[in-house]
């Protein structure tokens, strides 16, 4: 089962997916949000590259679990992916995703210039990871 995860921003969306035994996230970079037309046809590119049967996109929450103005941008944007990709499409919090990727790279030692243009397809992974390792303890 391959799993594509979405961390979208009104530039670029972040992209990750698993690995083929489902327990580790891979990033796979960004991206570009616009025009529209051209990142469905790459997601779709995506989705049949990596046998993708399942399609998560972060959904932004505050830290008290109430939903901003970016939370119904993320949810049109759920909505119009559902339309046009053959898999089901889930959303999932992403809270301190985007911090925890920034502390991974700089931990990393990456520079800021180098940690910016990678910060995106990181961020995915960090939400991708946090559902891996449910279906892992659902499992055990």
């Amino acid at each position: 089962m391959g799993i594509l995860a979405l961390d979208y921003g009104t530039k670029r969306i972040g992209v990750a997916v698993n690995d083929p035994t489902l327990s580790l996230a891979l990033p796979l970079g960004y991206l570009p949000a616009e025009p529209f037309a051209e990142f469905v046809r790459q997601l779709k590119d995506f989705i049949r590259r990596y046998e993708v049967s399942l399609l998560l996109v972060g959904l932004p929450r505050n830290m008290d679990g109430s939903y901003g103005p970016a939370a119904e941008r993320v949810r049109e944007f759920a909505r119009k992916c559902k339309q046009l990709v053959p898999i089901p499409v889930e959303l999932r919090d992403e809270r301190l995703t985007t911090k925890l990727a920034a502390h991974y790279l700089r931990e990393s030692g990456r520079k800021e210039k180098e940690s910016r243009k990678k910060i995106d397809g990181v961020a995915a992974a960090v939400l991708l990871q946090s559902y891996l390792d449910e279906l892992l303890l659902r499992e055990t």
